[in-house]
């Protein structure tokens, strides 16, 4: 029989290598989004789009009964498409509980945002329910209001890589890697050795770049009231209650769902509208706490069943993400 300790290093290897184990591969096309109506009458609409779970381009694939799952970032840019050419459409609500994702996933996607606010000319709110962290909070910032709920929590500014070093543990196996490479750095980051300090600086220098790009999302947002240097002492990536954001000016106030829906309404001076909500055939819920079908990371294989974000385990990823 093959040891325990054995059987887990050989997983770890295989998924760290961007093998994957028995997949199965029984899949069934994602259908168009539909509206539903989640609460409300009136002509005007305000629509919940949601930010939900782990933020990646991955396209991601179901549990029993098989379906095809679309990204969040693809999710966003077909729900702002499907919105734009609604000429009923008042306003959006962004309605927030993730702990972020990849750095290009949350760009994107914070890019969609701005894009429409754009062209549409509706406001657009965010309102964090639960979670809205790092990648989730940078989404945020593209919105012209971001409000939470008393109990939800913010922050973690800034920008991690996780990476793991096996060499230690391969090694009491016997296990060692060979890599032929035509450059010095080709092999960066690594999981089969320990990195150096000229790799280390490389990849720092990426971070802070990116933080830098993080900040700046921040400085540029709606409302906002924060000098530079006052945010470079918030963002060493701690998290912060509701309250605390809100005193450290970076989210306008705190209040629930519905309170978010109500002032969005006063503000464009409209007494009643229909809250829709764009879903997948099957997906919907009805009401506005129930969260849609985002499409976070999700498989059946040896090693895991629905694992949001376990892609990030296969190689080193940029991440806004509160790592917990």
């Amino acid at each position: 029989m093959i040891p325990f300790r054995l059987l887990f290093v050989f997983l770890l290897v295989a998924v760290l290598s961007g093998c994957t184990l028995f997949n199965v591969n029984i899949l069934s096309p994602a259908k168009p989004l539909e509206e539903k109506v989640v609460e409300g009458e009136g002509r005007p609409k305000l629509l919940l789009l949601d930010i939900a779970g782990f933020i990646s381009e991955k396209e991601s694939d179901g549990v029993l009964p098989a379906k095809q799952k679309a990204s969040i970032v693809s999710r966003v840019r077909e729900s702002l498409r499907k919105a734009e050419q609604d000429d009923d459409i008042a306003g959006v609500i962004l309605r927030i509980n993730s702990p972020g994702g990849t750095v290009s996933a949350s760009d994107i996607i914070h890019h969609e945002i701005q894009g429409f606010r754009s062209r549409k000319k509706v406001p657009v709110y965010a309102c964090i329910t639960g979670l809205g962290t790092s990648g989730a909070y940078y989404i945020a910032t593209a919105s012209d209001r971001i409000t939470a709920h008393p109990t939800a929590v913010t922050g973690s500014i800034g920008v991690i890589l996780l990476n793991f070093n096996l060499e230690g543990l391969l090694g009491k196996i016997g296990v060692a890697e060979q890599s032929i490479k035509s450059g010095a750095k080709k092999d960066l980051m690594s999981p089969f050795r320990a990195s150096t300090a000229e790799e280390r600086r490389i990849m720092q220098e990426i971070i802070d770049s990116l933080a830098r790009r993080f900040f700046d999302v921040i400085m540029a947002r709606s409302n906002n009231q924060l000098e530079r240097q006052e945010l470079e002492k918030l963002a060493d990536g701690r998290v912060y209650t509701a309250e605390q954001a809100v005193a450290a000016k970076l989210i306008d106030r705190t209040e629930y769902l519905d309170e978010t829906i109500t002032g969005m309404k006063k503000a464009l001076g409209i007494k009643e509208a229909r809250v829709v909500g764009y879903y997948r055939p099957g997906d919907y819920r009805g009401a506005i706490y129930s969260f849609s079908d985002t499409g976070a990371a999700s498989g059946i294989s040896l090693i895991t069943i629905n694992a949001d974000g376990m892609e990030m385990l296969s190689s080193p990823q940029f991440l806004y993400l509160w790592r917990q």
